[in-house]
């Protein structure tokens, strides 16, 4: 996620440097043919042209809207699991009756705490297992996710073996789907603390709740990961903005260059700049806002619109293990640039 407020303008041209340049490259071929050659028919009303662009204007923005609607429900779902965190730590705290071992009472709240810790990080790694944009990314994207590798925290080892004893880590990184199993052990826990008659009831059906409630939001993020935003408006939005692009600047001959003669003058020239600007500017507008969509239709992908996976479970980590009366705590997480992860 970029976390300034204003994007910096090195980063704006730079993504505005390929289509400038073809767009002036383009528009300047089809000025000097249609100058040399005295093609007139190529002169084309730009009130067709102004039409397509309105339509794809339209298009392009019905995408965007529909990219940053999955954007914002990942960001929804992660708040959620903050709550639930919280929630998870406060009752468990509360509801699990003193042990007559004071050690014993201290390791099974730890073990509670620390697996839901586990399945936090667990699941923040699952979801960006795969990365589209690592795949088959920019150049310039891929040379930005080996700089920032070591602030994905990626390594599930790493990540996830201090929150569970040995034998439990092996157990769950064996399978499929660590996150489901780490949940099916706080439910199991849950049972054996009833059995033992440290909780009512009643707190274990709340507690079962909060643990269905993760379930849940699991589950909606893995629907988000697994379902890719519909191909038909991704790509026919591509499409339509390179055809319009392609027309712009017969539509501009008509505008700047409909009187202008084969001859070997500077007046001859002349409206060839407005054109060119008016062009590149219009490209641009319509690149970028094409581009917007695609870069924020999937929001866990490591890119730097990604909802900030890891500075969430930070956040959540510092809160449930001072709530365990600790006071060694990692830092926040420190962003990577302007962008945090």
């Amino acid at each position: 996620m970029i976390i300034e407020r204003r994007i910096h303008w090195r980063l704006i041209l730079r993504l505005a440097v390929t289509p400038v340049l073809f767009s002036a490259t383009w528009t300047l071929f089809v000025y000097l043919v249609y100058w040399y050659f005295e093609l007139r028919f190529l002169a084309i009303p730009f009130l067709p042209i102004g039409t397509i662009g309105t339509a794809v204007a339209f298009y392009v923005g019905f995408k965007n809207n529909s990219a940053y609607a999955r954007f914002w429900e990942g960001r929804i779902i992660w708040g959620g699991i903050v709550n639930e965190s919280r929630s998870w730590a406060t009752a468990i705290l509360t509801y699990v009756d003193e042990n007559t071992d004071p050690k014993v009472q201290e390791e099974d709240l730890q073990r509670l705490i620390y697996r839901h810790l586990a399945w936090i990080n667990s699941l923040r790694i699952q979801l960006r297992a795969k990365s589209r944009f690592e795949e088959n990314g920019h150049p310039k994207t891929k040379e930005r996710l080996n700089k920032h590798r070591e602030h994905m925290r990626n390594d599930w080892d790493d990540e996830v073996r201090g929150f569970l004893s040995p034998q439990e880590f092996d157990h769950v990184k064996a399978q499929i789907n660590p996150a489901t199993h780490l949940l099916k052990a706080q439910g199991r826990d849950l049972r054996d603390l009833h059995q033992a008659g440290r909780i009512n009831d009643m707190q274990e059906v709340s507690l079962m709740a909060i643990i269905r409630e993760c379930f849940a939001l699991q589950g909606k993020c893995e629907r988000i990961k697994n379902t890719p935003f519909p191909r038909q408006y991704a790509e026919y939005s591509k499409w339509f903005t390179r055809i319009f692009i392609l027309l712009v600047p017969f539509g501009l001959l008509n505008v700047f260059a409909s009187h202008v003669a084969h001859q070997l003058t500077p007046e001859a020239f002349i409206p060839m700049i407005p054109m060119l600007l008016a062009a590149c500017l219009i490209t641009w507008v319509f690149v970028t806002m094409e581009a917007i969509g695609d870069a924020s239709e999937d929001p866990f992908e490591r890119s730097v619109n990604d909802v900030p996976m890891n500075a969430l479970c930070r956040t959540i980590e510092r809160d449930l293990r001072q709530m365990l009366g600790e006071t060694k705590l990692p830092e926040a997480e420190k962003p990577a640039g302007f962008v945090l992860y």
